[in-house]
């Protein structure tokens, strides 16, 4: 191992000399890792570039896509019923009529009882039978009742009080070991009187029941008193002679208008639900677009920027590929719209349906332009008049944009992609060059340390070899 002697003889400081000559050695390493820093510095940027362009494809890919222009406004004629666009390629603007003239509810058994609390003469079981319930055809006040599948026998343990009982309701199942779906309970109502009460957990008439067993065991000898399940119903068209029901176990319909879902809370008659292209909706996706745009500009402009009178440049100053960028955006906006459409003939017998090309025009039919510093603009009203004005046009137009647009986005996100991939590979040799060089200047810092070290010695020996001879010649006088 060679130790450092720093002018022990010589008096110079060799230590700082050698420091000096290992910075001219590694210049060249210098070089390299500022050359790997300005790379990791363009890479950065390229990929902030990219994260705008990828923005920009979000948008442009939501204004391309059919259930954004399936968007809907829902309204309803009543506070009773609440109607929601749901939004999807199915939603359908139109208009529909209707009685509401059922709500769905589940079924509610009460048997009045004396007391709550004490053991009570309830018989040893109960039987329970599934079924469902239809209007009341013969005018007598009660619903009929259809059983549907075995009846389950739910038996009560001792001492028989209420609690017993409808414990024993609760965890009861049928042959299949699925609950009954019944949630019995006590209610207490004056002193120790009360109620046994038997609710369904499901709305809907497919979701009743029967108890038996109970008969002449309430206060007094009475019966259970039962509210039978219904569906919720209704009447389209009412009156007319297209008229017609729809019913749901549940209060809500979300098959009957094509996009909306319909809730219902109270029977009423003559409600009007209307269903219109949410337009609003439909330029928040054109000005999200246009504002995604005009970021990704921005964005290009901060990353190739060029300050004259510091003379500084910016990480991708002078980069053709993203200067590149912000032209095609800007020439997609101020050349127009040029599509291919697909029509619904085939004239050649190919099997292949005809094409034809489009020329839109001028994208300021839907609102878009430049202004003067370069940037995309959007007038809304704009849009608005030109989707009244023709709504399948514009439609079709606009989502031919968006898809070419998206397809730009697309172009240039996979060019980025390509360059901060080269410039990784880049880095990566550089710094195994950084790396080689590491292990040279290790080599002549050790040379420099043994050259040195042997100068002093040699100094050392010629400054003993001149005493000695100063101490001859001293002794011959």
């Amino acid at each position: 191992m060679t130790s450092s002697v720093d002018g022990l003889v010589s008096g110079l400081s060799t230590s700082s000399m050698i420091t000096q000559l290992m910075k001219v050695e590694a210049a060249p390493q210098t070089k390299l890792k500022t050359k790997v820093e300005t790379a990791e510095t363009a890479i950065a940027s390229y990929l902030s570039v990219n994260a705008k362009i990828k923005a920009v494809r979000s948008a442009a890919e939501s204004m391309s896509s059919l259930p954004s222009w399936r968007s809907l406004k829902a309204t309803s004629s009543s506070a009773n019923v609440t109607a929601t666009a749901v939004g999807g390629v199915s939603g359908m603007a139109g208009s529909l009529k209707f009685d509401v003239s059922s709500v769905a509810r589940a079924q509610s058994s009460v048997l009045e009882i004396s007391d709550t609390k004490a053991e009570q003469a309830f018989p040893a079981s109960v039987t329970i039978q599934p079924g469902t319930w239809s209007p009341d055809a013969d005018n007598d006040g009660v619903d009929e009742f259809t059983p549907v599948g075995n009846p389950v026998v739910v038996t009560i343990e001792e001492p028989r009080t209420a609690a017993k009982l409808t414990s024993a309701v609760n965890s009861a199942v049928n042959a299949d070991g699925v609950n009954l779906g019944i949630r019995a309970y006590t209610v207490s109502t004056t002193g120790d009187e009360g109620v046994l009460q038997f609710t369904g957990m499901k709305t809907g008439a497919a979701n009743g029941f029967q108890i038996s067993g109970l008969e002449g065991y309430g206060k007094n000898g009475t019966d259970p008193k039962t509210a039978s399940a219904k569906d919720a119903v209704l009447t389209v068209n009412p009156l007319s002679t297209s008229e017609y029901k729809v019913t749901s176990s549940t209060n809500t319909f979300s098959a009957l208008m094509p996009g909306v879902t319909l809730s219902v809370t109270k029977e009423e008659p003559g409600v009007t639900v209307d269903a219109t292209a949410d337009t609003a909706a439909i330029s928040a996706k054109f000005q999200a677009l246009v504002d995604a745009a005009n970021a990704a500009l921005a964005e290009i402009k901060t990353q190739t920027a060029y300050d004259p009178e510091t003379r500084k440049g910016s990480p991708l100053t002078g980069d053709f590929t993203i200067r590149q960028m912000n032209q095609a955006v800007l020439s997609m906006v101020s050349n127009g719209l040029t599509y291919t459409k697909t029509l619904p003939t085939d004239a050649d017998n190919d099997g292949e349906k005809d094409t034809a090309t489009v020329e839109f025009g001028s994208l300021s039919q839907f609102g878009i332009g430049l202004d003067r510093d370069g940037l995309l603009t959007f007038n809304a009203n704009e849009f608005n008049k030109s989707y009244a004005d023709d709504p399948g046009k514009t439609q079709e137009a606009a989502m031919a944009f968006g898809s070419q647009f998206r397809s730009l986005a697309d172009k240039q996100m996979k060019t980025v992609t390509g360059v901060v991939t080269g410039r990784k590979s880049e880095i990566s040799s550089l710094t195994e060059q950084i790396d080689n060089w590491d292990v040279r200047l290790i080599a002549r810092k050790a040379a420099l340390q043994r050259q040195y070290a042997a100068l002093e010695t040699a100094l050392g020996n010629m400054q003993n070899q001149s005493s000695w001879l100063s101490g001859q010649l001293s002794g011959l006088s």
